[in-house]
């Protein structure tokens, strides 16, 4: 019965607009400090652009943008996710189904049509957003991120977001965060990596290896904003 209940999109689309208004009652309720302070003073100068985040701070994501904002976000197509997909939609954000993966079924995680849709995307001067990490091994950027910022030309902007008052899930693979209401909130965003269109594989994983680098940084900062440490951070793998 409960497996006929959760499989439901009836089910999955109520949970998921659940989530929403959820993550959205988190995001009006904390003391949000944000650095650079003035980033929506000249952010709208550089669209469209890459966001990328770690996997794990993902949840508040969509709050980064503001309404004026087109904006899609990757989302893998595993059934789990379909509820993070239903809620990002309900707040306003697209969504393009798919991810990358280190084993041999990319095709089958819908990895290259996604990423064809991210630089589509980007060509029609909408923002895409997507996790860096590559899947399964959290703190490890993958090469798909730069890859596309080689094949857009638009810069990534690696982000982070913590909170002072949250629940680290232990269990997954990237101690995601169950964030609480009622605490401090930290948006960090570093300087942009843009990679040039004639990349070699040497200039691809310098860029790689300087996102990753650029997103430590800021999870540091955006932790020590809110008063917590980068020890409750998963390890780098």
């Amino acid at each position: 019965m409960w497996r006929k209940i959760r499989t439901s999109e009836t089910f999955r689309r109520i949970l998921g607009r659940a989530v929403a208004a959820y993550l959205k009652f988190v995001w009006k309720t904390q003391r949000i400090t944000i650095e650079p302070p003035d980033l929506y003073d000249w952010i709208d100068d550089e669209l469209p652009l890459i966001l990328t985040f770690w996997h794990g701070q993902h949840f508040l994501a969509p709050f980064v943008p503001k309404s004026h904002h087109r904006a899609k976000v990757m989302i893998s197509r595993s059934f789990d996710a379909d509820i993070n997909a239903i809620a990002a939609e309900a707040l306003g954000i697209g969504t393009i189904r798919g991810s990358g993966t280190h084993r041999k079924n990319f095709h089958e995680k819908g990895g290259v049509a996604a990423t064809r849709q991210m630089i589509e995307s980007l060509e029609q001067g909408i923002n895409v957003a997507m996790t860096a990490d590559v899947p399964k091994i959290s703190r490890r950027v993958g090469l798909g991120i730069v890859s596309i910022s080689k094949h857009s030309g638009r810069p990534i902007y690696p982000v982070a977001i913590a909170t002072s008052n949250r629940i680290i899930m232990k269990r997954s693979w990237d101690k995601s965060s169950l964030h609480l209401p009622f605490g401090r909130a930290a948006l960090v965003v570093e300087k942009p990596t843009l990679v040039e269109k004639d990349a070699d594989e040497t200039a691809l994983e310098r860029a790689r290896q300087e996102v990753e680098e650029k997103l430590n940084r800021a999870t540091s900062r955006a932790e020590a904003l809110v008063g917590r440490s980068t020890e409750a951070a998963p390890d780098a793998t």
